[in-house]
């Protein structure tokens, strides 16, 4: 991604340090944080200073890799601890598990803790990098469905700052944008914390991507008018029938989308496709602090007295969703299955 006319990733590692940009104070100040040990990592996940699916897993890649790096043990219990201590941190999000997962099976192959630990960080480089190409091929591939002049919607942030770089929705919206199609985005602005209207406007006008940033509940109202061509999200988990969690608002586009012959699209890598998980009633979904929904930047939007509720996903059922988009190619719903052999 493009910050200031400069190349960036999302996360990388620095010596003993996890860099990674500071997503809650974008777009009003662009700030690069350190993160030293695995409490470090974990809040800033939680507290979404580095959020998006593939993100999450290149996070939790790295902090794995740097906790067993700080290890004066090879003790795999307790990397198997540390590996479930990461995995708490935001448990929707099937790349932090894939992660996870990938990391750990490296390091159990090893017999002593210094190759442990050469083998921890050579794996979650290597596994960064192969995100980072994940994302530049979904860009290549879903630009075969955007036509010259497309109007396109997207709902939260896709984009490079949801994954290592490049993105999944925003993957393709930029790659049509590098090939000079002249391109429109609608960004919903993604309450309650307003990651479309903060984040994806903020990528889009870092590399001067003509957008405009619409209220979640007018979406509907630009389908009806036939101003939207193809609408595309990201996903946090996909499970085996094409059932896809997103952030919360996402079902409700994908039925507008159905009910006014809009084309709705899922772009994810093949890492957020859980093929244990039958279908989308089995994804947990995480339900956040109802202050998010209760105030904005500080400032108490609701009365003092009244609750809220906060759940940060919801499930698009596969029948609303005409293709999803991945490194491997655009497949139906139920085509995914065919992933799981990885013959494909």
């Amino acid at each position: 991604m493009i910050i200031n006319g400069q190349p960036y990733r999302t996360v990388w590692m620095d010596d003993e340090a996890i860099k990674t940009i500071d997503q809650t104070l974008l777009p009003g100040r662009f700030e690069i944080v350190s993160l030293h040990d695995h409490h470090e990592v974990a809040r800033s996940i939680e507290s979404m200073i580095i959020r998006g699916a593939p993100a999450i897993g290149a996070m939790g890649a790295y902090g794995l890799a740097q906790a067993v790096s700080q290890l004066d043990r090879g003790d795999l219990d307790e990397i198997e601890s540390l590996k479930q201590f990461f995995h708490a941190t935001r448990p929707t999000a099937y790349d932090l598990t894939h992660a996870l997962n990938t990391v750990f099976d490296k390091i159990a192959r090893e017999a002593d803790l210094p190759a442990m630990q050469q083998a921890a960080i050579k794996a979650a480089e290597a596994y960064a990098d192969q995100s980072v190409e994940a994302c530049r091929k979904i860009g290549e591939l879903g630009n075969q469905l955007i036509r010259d002049g497309a109007v396109i919607l997207t709902h939260c942030n896709a984009g490079a700052l949801a994954t290592v770089d490049y993105g999944t929705a925003l993957a393709v919206v930029r790659v049509a944008h590098y090939e000079g199609k002249n391109i429109t985005v609608y960004v919903d602005e993604t309450r309650p914390r307003l990651q479309g209207a903060k984040l994806t406007a903020w990528e889009l006008s870092q590399e001067s991507i003509k957008h405009l940033i619409i209220a979640d509940n007018a979406a509907g109202y630009y389908m009806q008018k036939g101003e939207i061509d193809i609408v595309i999200t990201g996903a946090d988990r996909i499970a085996a029938n094409g059932d896809a969690a997103n952030k919360i608002g996402t079902y409700e586009k994908a039925v507008l989308a159905r009910a006014n012959d809009v084309p709705f699209y899922i772009a994810a890598p093949i890492s957020t496709i859980d093929f244990r998980c039958d279908s989308g009633e089995h994804i947990p979904i995480e339900e956040r602090d109802e202050s998010e929904v209760l105030i904005i930047d500080g400032k108490r939007i609701a009365p003092m007295d009244s609750r809220a509720r906060n759940p940060a996903f919801d499930i698009t059922p596969a029948e609303y969703i005409e293709g999803i988009i991945t490194e491997k190619g655009i497949f139906k719903p139920a085509e995914i299955k065919l992933l799981a052999s990885g013959n494909v």
